[in-house]
């Protein structure tokens, strides 16, 4: 079936104005915002958000970044416990790559200002741990606002350095042209301002030497996330326009325990932090026995991914009748609950809740997602010209289940490194071609995204059956991209479909157990699928070219990546 194809570009009006500078970065997030710091004062960089500077996930973050600080760990224990999370699919020279310069991005982050929590024996920040780590290397700020610190730091220092800030405008798709190896080369964006509403105000192109994808992952694809609003797999949808690859797609990283607030709760939902079970807090199903005790060797603060599964195995009982929630007790701590994680206390308390008193109602919601843009630690992507940094980007380091704490670090060392990058030498300057004009006729009518958000929770969350991705598939094929009105609302329903049907296209494909991706027909892990799986748009035209012969959805094609895990 290939009724409703998607667009190649974004519908929107002519562009009646122009900007050029050397680097442009989409998002401004922890990635984003370090490229772009990293690339001044020697380049001119401006970054593009739709929202304002800092309304991306960075400023939500909880848990905090982890780096190996204390003398008795080791790079190689840090290395090691990512690789054991990433279940098989990790790329090992890029883990170490990040191992190697987490230390010095919590340096260089301290040295910028960022305010970590000292340790009480004094001589650094305070080391806690989280899920899947042996040693505690997670530094934190003001307890629970770790990401919010982290974002005002890189902001401060950005705007201090003469990084330009383009709000309120919305990166539509990517400028491309010839270089002169006769490749197609990135030359810039084009961007739609927006008003408070969502509204067009102008459209216009900013021409650039180099365009760093910085744009964070695609939560919002879900009807029950841990994400703000404005993730909306933007970037990636740009990506897959522009004929890159997907890889990854499937290992959507639930996190197990975010606060419960009813059945008809939707959108953005409030993070417990892992940091929580850090403390020695406890999972408990609403029977009174333990979720995780016997389960893994360390039970509660197992990887999120088993943490996430188990959870929803054992609603799936419906212990005392509860089938949506099982309980986080944190009781232990008493009052000092309070003073270590305030943000959570406050969300609790929204809702009722005393966490000093209360065990914490608590359900896995989509939180992370390990694949994205196909990039090297140094952000680079199969398109010259164009780069990609943090959540937006598969580099490998997370494999099929990223290990927490790890995304902030990897966010601002391969920020940093891009930047440098950049600064040091930019792609050559290429002139752009303007592109089909009958491939932006039409866009996602934005009331279908409630509808699209619902099939996947429904049937592409943390346990995955073959009917339900079927299911998933049929109803994603069916949501029509006819609407006229270009609209904020309009393009992030057809990015969020964009994302939706190359999620499914590759869950259905991967017929395993792996990391963050389960199902419920393959239990196990299987070794034919220690491999990548790479999702492409097909152009007009082009025949099914899926490699598997499954899991095709409308101009949605999964093959083989071309190289497998090192």
């Amino acid at each position: 079936m290939d009724t409703n194809p998607l667009p190649r570009r974004l519908a929107a009006p002519p562009a009646t104005w122009t900007r050029d500078v050397d680097v442009v970065v989409l998002g401004s997030g922890a990635a984003g915002l370090s490229a772009a710091l990293a690339a001044r004062p020697v380049r001119t960089a401006l970054i593009v958000t739709k929202d304002t500077l800092d309304a991306g996930s960075t400023a939500w973050a909880q848990g905090g970044l982890a780096g190996v600080l204390d003398p008795s760990d080791s790079l190689e224990n840090h290395v090691h416990d990512t690789l054991v999370a990433g279940a098989g699919l990790c790329d090992e020279q890029n883990v170490r790559t990040l191992v190697a310069e987490a230390p010095k991005a919590l340096r260089y982050l301290m040295r910028l200002g960022a305010a970590f929590d000292p340790s009480h024996e004094g001589g650094g920040p305070a080391l806690t741990r989280e899920g899947g780590h042996s040693h505690n290397r997670i530094v934190h700020s003001g307890g629970d606002q770790s990401g919010a610190e982290v974002q005002r730091t890189l902001d401060e220092n950005a705007v201090a350095a003469g990084v330009e800030v383009m709000d309120r405008a919305f990166a539509l798709d990517l400028l491309v042209g010839v270089n002169s190896a006769g490749e197609r080369q990135v030359a810039g964006v084009r961007i739609a301002h927006i008003d408070d509403d969502g509204d067009v105000v102008s459209v216009g192109v900013v021409t650039a030497r180099a365009v760093v994808l910085a744009t964070g992952g695609y939560g919002q694809v879900f009807a029950s996330t841990s994400n703000p609003p404005a993730v909306t797999g933007d970037g990636l949808a740009l990506a897959l326009r522009a004929g890159l690859p997907a890889r990854d797609v499937e290992f959507v990283q639930f996190h197990p325990t975010v606060l419960w607030r009813g059945p008809d709760a939707e959108g953005q939902q409030a993070l417990i932090s892992e940091a929580v079970r850090g403390e020695g807090a406890i999972l408990y199903d609403a029977a009174g026995e333990r979720v995780m005790q016997g389960v893994h060797p360390q039970e509660d603060l197992a990887p999120r991914d088993i943490v996430a599964s188990n959870i929803s195995r054992r609603m799936a009982l419906a212990p005392a009748g509860v089938d949506d929630h099982v309980y986080l007790d944190a009781t232990h701590m008493g009052e000092r609950f309070h003073t270590r994680f305030p943000s959570i206390t406050a969300a609790c308390r929204e809702v009722g809740i005393d966490p000093a008193r209360d065990r914490i109602p608590v359900a896995p919601a989509a939180h992370y997602v390990c694949g994205g843009v196909v990039a090297g630690i140094d952000g680079r992507t199969e398109l010259p010209g164009l780069f990609a940094v943090g959540e937006v980007a598969c580099t490998g380091v997370h494999g099929a289940n990223r290990l927490a704490s790890n995304s902030l670090t990897e966010g601002v060392v391969a920020g940093t490194r891009v930047g440098r990058d950049l600064a040091w030498e930019l792609p050559e300057d290429v002139s752009w071609v303007e592109d089909d004009p009958d491939a932006s006729c039409c866009v996602v009518d934005p009331g279908r995204r409630a509808a699209i958000r619902t099939v996947m929770s429904r049937h592409v969350g943390v346990l995955r059956t073959p009917a339900g991705l079927a299911a998933a598939a049929v109803s994603l094929d069916e949501v029509p991209v006819d609407h006229r009105h270009v609209t904020r609302a309009a393009w992030e329903a057809t990015n969020l479909l964009t994302v939706a049907r190359a999620v499914v296209a590759a869950a259905a494909t991967r017929t395993e157990s792996r990391g963050c991706h389960r199902r419920t027909d393959h239990t196990e892990p299987r070794a034919e699928w220690v491999r990548h799986l790479d999702v492409r748009l097909l152009g007009r035209g082009d025949g099914p070219i899926d490699a598997h012969g499954e899991a095709m959805l409308a101009d949605v094609a999964v093959l083989d990546a071309p190289s497998t895990p090192r």
